[in-house]
C-alpha cells in the first residue's frame, strides 16, 4: 500500500509540474498581456483538448510550445488516470482478500469472544482482548471505526478479525462464529439494541456467556430476563467508583495502573479446570501452580460459593474456577499446563512427603 500511494503522489506530482509548467510557459510567451488565471485555463484546456477558443493568441513558437505542451500533458494525464485506476483496483481486492483471510480466521476459531459494538465502551474491551491475547471477533455496522481499530492495534495485533453488519441480524452473528464462541459482549449504542442482540444470541448458542452494557435504570433487569448472564450498569458503577475513591482511593490506584500501565502487564484472570484435570481432589499445597507458572492463587470458586484467599489445605473441586494474580505470559503458561499443551509444566507435586523420625529410638 506505502509503494501504491508512492505512485499516487508521484503521479499527481507529475501532473501539478505540467500545469505550472504551460501557465508559467504561456504568460512568459505573452510577455504578461493576460493574468495567470488565464494563462492556467489556458494550459488546461490545452491538456484537456476540449477545443474551446484560445485565451493567449498563439504565434509559431506558442503553437510549438503548445504542442509539446500537449504531448507532454496528455501522457502526464494518462499516467495519473492509470495510477488512480490502479489504486482503486489494488485497494478493492486489498479489502476482497483481507475479506477472505478474515472468513477463514473466524471460521477456525473457537471458544473466542465476539464483541458487538466499537464505540467507546466497546473499544476498551477490544483493547483488554488484545493485551490478554485472547480470541476475539469485532462487529459493528461503521467500518471506519473497525478499520480505525485495527490500523490502532496493528503493532500488537495484526490479525484482527471482524465483522462488519448489524449485529442484532442471525446472519451476522452467525458470520462471527457465534455457535462455536464463549461469550459475547453486547456495547451497541442504545438499550432496545442490546436487548434484541441479547435474545437472538440465547436463542442460537444457549451456552453463551453474555455481557452486556445497559445505560436506562430499568435496562439491566430486562436484560437479565432475556438471557444476559451479568448487565454492566456504568451510572451505578460511575457512583460505586466515586465512593470507592473516598474511602480506599489505594486500592482502587492499584487496581487502576494494574489495567492501564501500558507497561506491566500483571492481571487478576479466572483460569477453569478442564474436565478431568489431575488437579482435581487435590490440596492447593500438593501443586506447583505458584512454583512452575509464577501466579497467585487468591480465590477459588467452586459450584456452591467463592473461596477467598484459600489456605495450602483447600481441595480444588472438580470444575471450580481459581482466580488468579499473574503475568499475562504466567496465565497463558497455567492455562497450556492445565490442557497438557506442549512443553507445559506438570503442575502436580510428586516429591514424596518426608516422614518423621523418633530421634529416642
Amino acid at each position: 500500500m506505502d509503494a501504491m500511494r508512492k505512485r499516487m503522489f508521484k503521479a499527481l506530482g507529475t501532473v501539478v509540474i505540467a500545469c505550472v509548467f504551460g501557465t508559467v510557459g504561456f504568460y512568459l510567451l505573452d510577455h504578461g498581456q493576460h493574468t495567470v488565471t488565464e494563462c492556467f485555463f489556458m494550459t488546461v484546456i490545452t491538456l484537456a483538448t476540449v477545443g474551446y477558443r484560445e485565451v493567449v493568441p498563439l504565434d509559431v513558437y506558442g503553437q510549438l510550445f503548445a504542442s509539446m505542451l500537449i504531448i507532454f500533458g496528455m501522457g502526464t494525464l494518462i499516467y495519473f488516470g492509470s495510477t488512480l485506476i490502479a489504486f482503486w483496483v489494488e485497494l478493492d481486492l486489498r479489502h476482497a482478500r483481507r475479506r477472505k483471510k478474515m472468513k477463514k480466521r473466524i471460521d477456525h476459531l473457537k471458544d473466542h469472544i465476539i464483541v458487538c459494538g466499537t464505540g467507546t465502551t466497546g473499544g476498551r474491551v477490544v483493547d483488554e482482548m488484545i493485551d490478554t491475547k485472547t480470541p476475539f471477533v469485532m462487529v459493528d455496522m461503521d467500518e471506519e471505526k473497525l478499520l480505525a481499530m485495527c490500523e490502532k492495534s496493528e503493532k500488537k495485533a495484526p490479525d484482527i478479525s471482524y465483522v462488519h453488519g448489524d449485529a442484532t441480524e442471525d446472519k451476522v452473528l452467525e458470520a462471527a462464529g457465534i455457535d462455536r464462541a464463549s461469550g459475547l459482549v453486547a456495547a451497541l449504542r442504545n438499550d432496545k439494541d442490546n436487548l434484541y442482540l441479547i435474545l437472538s444470541a440465547r436463542q442460537i448458542n444457549p451456552h453463551l456467556r453474555i455481557v452486556a452494557r445497559a445505560t436506562e435504570e430499568d435496562a439491566p433487569a430486562k436484560m437479565l430476563r432475556a438471557g444476559a448472564n451479568k448487565v454492566i450498569a456504568p451510572n451505578i458503577l460511575g457512583g460505586m467508583r466515586i465512593a470507592s475513591e473516598i474511602i480506599r482511593p489505594d486500592v482502587v490506584e492499584f487496581l487502576d495502573i494494574m489495567l492501564r500501565d501500558k507497561k506491566q502487564n500483571t492481571r487478576i484472570e479466572q483460569v477453569a479446570l478442564p474436565a478431568g484435570s489431575p488437579l482435581a481432589g487435590k490440596k492447593l499445597s500438593d501443586t506447583k501452580i505458584r512454583k512452575a507458572t509464577d501466579v497467585l492463587v487468591i480465590a477459588l470458586r467452586t459450584d456452591e460459593e467463592f473461596i477467598y484467599n484459600p489456605g495450602p489445605d483447600t481441595i480444588i473441586t472438580e470444575g471450580a474456577v481459581l482466580v488468579v494474580l499473574g503475568s499475562i505470559e504466567s496465565v497463558i503458561k497455567l492455562r497450556d499446563s492445565l490442557q497438557g499443551k506442549g512443553s507445559a509444566p506438570h503442575l502436580i507435586d510428586h516429591t514424596p512427603t518426608p516422614v518423621a523420625t523418633d530421634t529416642n529410638k
